[in-house]
């Protein structure tokens, strides 16, 4: 069977099981767990699957963002777990720019005692968090405003940080894979992308539930981040392949050491 069919016999398969192992695709294909691989690694740049701890699964689209009050109220334990280890990453005397999101905020609220911190944001929730509870130097973009998830977007957000020097962004999103971040909004995209290029180090920050799906607007690609920070839960065969890209992945607080 020539490549393009199995990778046709592979999807198939995935829209009827919510996961396959890597053994079980390589028994039904008659094919060695290499060629499998493969054939994993040929879709996953396509977006169409993703690494799952014991497999492979279809990835999900992504077509609209829930609000920031549904977000505060999903996997807040590792979020809080992504916000401590995320803090460690910040030495003194940097400018940090902390993203839209509820996973950013678990960030500020470990950093908010320190004075020595330049804070940059687009996120209305996270500026008064500080306003009320840090010393540190706030900026805020402004630009349009996003009521659903409490931000700014758009242009105005971009130009904003084209204009100014970012030691460590800490970048969020609802959906990512091998590929990238991906955003359903169109007025993200913009600012993702800014903040990215404005910014010496850029840091995905993303529990494990947000992995394996992709919405409308592809933003950034994965190598441009030298680190991910996400959960335990976080298959670590996924891991493998990002470390490969010569990205560090930090699961839980502990960095994860490739024993293979």
């Amino acid at each position: 069977m020539i490549p393009a069919a199995r990778h046709r016999f592979i999807l198939d398969l995935l829209s009827k099981h919510q996961v396959l192992s890597i053994n079980e695709l390589a028994e039904k294909l008659d094919v060695s767990s290499m060629t499998i691989r493969r054939d994993i690694r040929k879709l996953e740049d396509k977006e169409e699957v993703s690494s799952v701890s014991g497999g492979v699964q279809l990835n999900n689209n992504l077509h609209n963002e829930p609000s920031y009050e549904i977000k505060s109220t999903l996997n807040s334990d590792r979020k809080s777990s992504i916000g401590i280890a995320a803090s460690k990453f910040i030495p003194k005397n940097t400018s940090v720019y902390l993203d839209a999101g509820t996973t950013s905020l678990e960030i500020a609220k470990q950093i908010s005692h320190r004075n020595d911190l330049v804070i940059i944001t687009n996120d209305f929730v996270i500026a008064s968090y500080f306003s009320r509870n840090s010393e540190c130097e706030i900026y805020h973009t402004g630009g349009r405003i996003d009521k659903d998830n409490q931000s700014c977007v758009g242009n105005k957000v971009a130009d904003f940080l084209s204009g100014i020097n970012i030691d460590i962004a800490f970048i969020s999103t609802s959906s990512w894979s091998l590929k990238g971040i991906s955003t359903p909004s169109e007025q993200k995209v913009v600012v993702k992308q800014a903040v990215s290029k404005a910014a010496k180090t850029n840091i995905l920050i993303s529990d494990s539930s947000k992995y394996g799906r992709v919405a409308t607007f592809h933003a950034i690609d994965i190598e441009s981040f030298h680190t991910i920070v996400t959960d335990n839960a976080f298959p670590n065969n996924a891991v493998n392949e990002l470390e490969k890209k010569g990205i560090k992945v930090v699961k839980d607080n502990v960095e994860f050491i490739n024993k293979a």
